[in-house]
């Protein structure tokens, strides 16, 4: 066969795979518009069959990523003649394809069906054991959940850990031992500042006292959605139990929030967060459109990216210099005696509490790593659900010196177990790491950052988000384009610097 011959048969294999992907991409796209409805708009009543409606699409996009088609495409192309012939996007494309197809080749098709239709009902069990602050009515469903859970890690296999076989699912390359020695340095350094913290004289005062309409607070978050850079024609905001992003393609990405009458931040500051993710998606290079690589990278990234917003960017003073005025139209007489330097302390003030969602900066990957060791020990079997309960408010008085009074306030809090995303927790506190480290650099690239914001001037960062993140969706590893963005493999140092120089700042230390 002449190098013509070899490279037209070449262009045919690369057209097929780019055909099968796009419609594994479809399926993806339709199966995420259905988590979204469930969770949004579906009515209670007709949730139940629409799981195992989901249990049958979710069924047909495992069979074609463990087809004999997608198989013997894969063996051509991840071939080393055929690589060195590939672009970069479709060289991403093929790895993506090739890390799913041996994960899921692993895993028989009715274990793979039974769990999508009993997470999928999970969720609804979850939501009525939270609002009935009973454990016990969803304890059998998290058994199970748990089962199967370790019945993945077991086929998917690991070096050391069962749990590492799940981390790869959400952080490709991440260990047990890695996150070990990450979070053991960052627990150390956050429970000494955090001592620091609590011994302070200058401790700021609440500014959010009372009630507050949540009509005007939805209000202002519509208001806020456009200078943060989200794009309203390419999504919509809305209501559920737990905030989320979800994404159909480039230009469908939606976000949804939470309101508290009695807790603005909660609402604001899940808007910005869900934010971050959202704005990531959408800045996703249209060209990926209708392949696996159109999306966030890893859970760590894209959560670096909400963390970055939400934090970094909207609880800085200089955000607030520029929107605090705007905010109190919204609410008048809330905030009449309030100044800039007040309401920024007050939005960080560090206080142990219940709920992960509402925790401030300082103490939010406390509650991270105590999810992280329960979940950790339940995959290992070294635990059993019937123990959680009493395991969690152990490990809250511990870490955080709280103790929840109910159930829906500790341990059911979170959706994650319900729909089986173990080894998902992790990645918040990575989005937080990588989040510090890329504002350093960025503040290297733009040293009056600060000043920008404080004028609304958020594009010019935005457009260096889209540049040297977004844009790029899946076509480099989490490790090779925090390399690329920053300079270096993650670090978990410049976290530790931030909340030293930020804290020390707010508190007079």
């Amino acid at each position: 066969m002449t190098n013509v011959e070899q490279l037209e048969d070449l262009n045919t294999i690369v057209k097929q795979f780019k055909e099968l992907d796009e419609k594994m991409t479809h399926y993806s796209d339709m199966l995420s518009l259905a988590g979204w409805d469930q969770q949004v708009k579906a009515p209670a009543k007709g949730k139940a069959y629409f799981a195992k409606a989901r249990g049958t699409l979710s069924t047909e996009l495992f069979k074609l990523a463990t087809s004999e088609q997608m198989g013997g495409l894969l063996a051509v192309l991840t071939a080393p003649e055929a690589q060195q012939q590939l672009d970069a996007p479709t060289k991403a494309a093929v790895r993506e394809r090739k890390r799913a197809y041996d994960k899921d080749k692993k895993i028989p098709e009715q274990l793979h069906k039974e769990f999508t239709i009993h997470t999928a009902n999970a969720r609804n069990v979850w939501e009525e054991a939270r609002k009935e602050n009973n454990f016990e009515k969803f304890r059998p469903t998290l058994e199970r959940t748990v089962e199967l859970v370790r019945q993945y890690a077991e086929l998917y296999g690991y070096e050391k850990h069962p749990y590492d076989a799940l981390l790869e699912e959400y952080e490709p390359g991440l260990t047990v031992e890695q996150l070990d020695d990450i979070f053991g340095t960052l627990r150390e350094k956050t429970v000494k500042l955090l001592e620091r913290i609590r011994s302070s004289s200058d401790q700021p005062r609440n500014v959010f006292e009372g009630s507050f309409d949540v009509t005007q607070q939805e209000n202002f978050n519509l208001y806020l959605l456009p200078f943060l850079g989200y794009d309203l024609e390419a999504g919509r905001l809305d209501v559920t139990a737990h905030p989320f992003a979800c994404t159909m393609n480039v230009g469908d990405v939606r976000i949804t929030t939470r309101y508290l009458e009695d807790n603005p931040r909660s609402s604001l500051f899940a808007t910005i967060h869900e934010v971050g993710h959202a704005i990531y998606e959408q800045g996703v290079n249209p060209e990926f459109e209708g392949s696996v690589i159109s999306g966030g990278v890893s859970l760590g990234i894209h959560e670096s990216q909400s963390r970055f917003l939400e934090n970094m960017v909207g609880r800085s003073l200089a955000f607030w210099e520029r929107y605090l005025d705007t905010y109190k139209s919204y609410f008048p007489d809330k905030f009449d005696d309030v100044s800039v330097r007040d309401f920024y302390r007050s939005v960080n003030i560090v206080t142990p509490s219940y709920i992960r969602v509402e925790a401030d900066e300082v103490t939010y990957n406390l509650h991270i790593m105590i999810r992280y060791e329960l979940e950790k020990a339940l995959v290992a079997g070294t635990i059993e659900v019937k123990e959680l309960p009493k395991l969690w408010n152990e490990k809250m008085r511990e870490y955080l010196g709280v103790e929840p009074p109910t159930d829906t306030l500790g341990v059911l809090q979170d959706v994650h177990w319900s729909y089986g995303a173990f080894g998902y927790f992790p990645t918040y506190s990575l989005g937080n790491l990588y989040a510090a480290q890329i504002l350093f650099t960025i503040r290297k690239r733009f040293p009056d950052f600060y000043g920008m914001i404080s004028r609304g001037e958020f594009g010019a960062v935005r457009e260096w988000l889209r540049e040297n993140i977004h844009q790029h969706g899946m076509v480099y590893s989490p490790e090779e384009l925090i390399v690329r963005v920053t300079g270096e493999p993650l670090n978990p140092d410049y976290l530790v610097q931030y909340f030293e120089e930020k804290y020390s700042d707010i508190y007079g230390l």
